[in-house]
């Protein structure tokens, strides 16, 4: 499943005239080898032993231009650094308190809460984020 979302992003790529690099390549690759929402810096400490010359900057930037192009999401929680979600269709976040992992979850059911919030409040909906938090599976296994 990876691996064919990794080659639409490819063309993505291709199709906005992004050039493909060998780092940037392995960027994307690593996003949806791990799905794990990592942020820039774990990026680089996975890659750079393979390539030695690519800054953190580097792959901020890279980041930025999927970011820009629409192949990844740059998730903000609060102080900490931003993670990057290669998933982009619309889907939730549970988050774990005590190590930071965070999973993917879709509820159908609140798929509607844009329009009844514009029809509660007159507002017009851009978009809305929603987080739940709690203790995954391995930190409850340690705590016992």
């Amino acid at each position: 499943m990876a691996n064919g979302h990794l080659q639409e992003a490819v063309s993505t790529l291709k199709n906005t005239k992004v050039r493909m690099t060998p780092q940037r390549h392995a960027i994307l690759e690593y996003l949806y080898e791990t799905m794990n929402h990592p942020t820039a810096d774990d990026i680089y400490k996975a890659l750079e032993s393979k390539f030695p010359n690519m800054s953190v900057a580097t792959v901020y930037n890279n980041l930025r231009v999927f970011k820009n192009v629409g192949i990844v999401k740059e998730l903000t929680y609060g102080d900490s650094s931003s993670r990057f979600d290669c998933v982009t269709t619309e889907h939730y976040h549970i988050i774990c308190s005590d190590c930071g992992k965070i999973v993917d979850f879709h509820y159908p059911g609140l798929d509607e809460v844009e329009t009844l919030a514009e029809q509660v409040t007159g507002f017009q909906v851009h978009d809305h984020r929603m987080e739940i938090y709690g203790t995954c599976q391995d930190c409850k296994m340690v705590s016992h």
